[in-house]
């Protein structure tokens, strides 16, 4: 079954309500976000992704999440700050949101991805193609410059 996210409802960082599909036509990656974890330097990658392909198309998406182990507790000028000024990271952010248990979008569609179920832990991504359509789902521990997450990109970007 194939999970298109193009009308699901999320909040800018300006807490602006907006649907995925002002980003149709783009490939996107999307990512649970924290600033204390042990995966929180996927943050220069992610960025290292979106400066690579960005001219091609790719948007890479962060939503902050303080789900696990309250690693995300700041407010979001102080997770834009850290962001910025510890990893170059210059992509979107948008407002917290929960990733498991009782979710916000767009977690409580991109659940349902296969494998579906609730993100595990931050930093989970999830690959959308041109079309809105989410196409794939990868754990924290897949690093975001891996051949596996790069090919995939490549080849939505083709």
């Amino acid at each position: 079954m194939s999970i298109n996210i193009s009308k699901v409802e999320i909040f800018s960082f300006e807490n602006e309500k907006m649907t995925l599909g002002h980003f149709k036509g783009n490939v996107l990656l999307i990512v649970n976000v924290a600033s204390k974890c042990g995966f929180t330097k996927q943050y220069k990658a992610l960025q290292n992704l979106q400066n690579k392909y960005g001219s091609k198309g790719l948007k890479v998406l962060g939503f902050p999440c303080n789900d696990f182990g309250n690693q995300e507790p700041g407010s979001l000028e102080e997770i834009k700050e850290f962001c910025s000024i510890s990893y170059g990271a210059s992509f979107p952010l948008f407002q917290k949101v929960h990733a498991k248990g009782n979710t916000t979008e767009p977690f409580t569609t991109l659940n349902k991805v296969s494998p579906s179920g609730d993100v595990e832990w931050n930093f989970e991504k999830f690959l959308i193609n041109r079309s809105g359509d989410a196409v794939a789902r990868f754990k924290s521990s897949v690093e975001p410059e891996s051949d596996e997450i790069t090919k995939a990109i490549e080849k939505l970007l083709d």
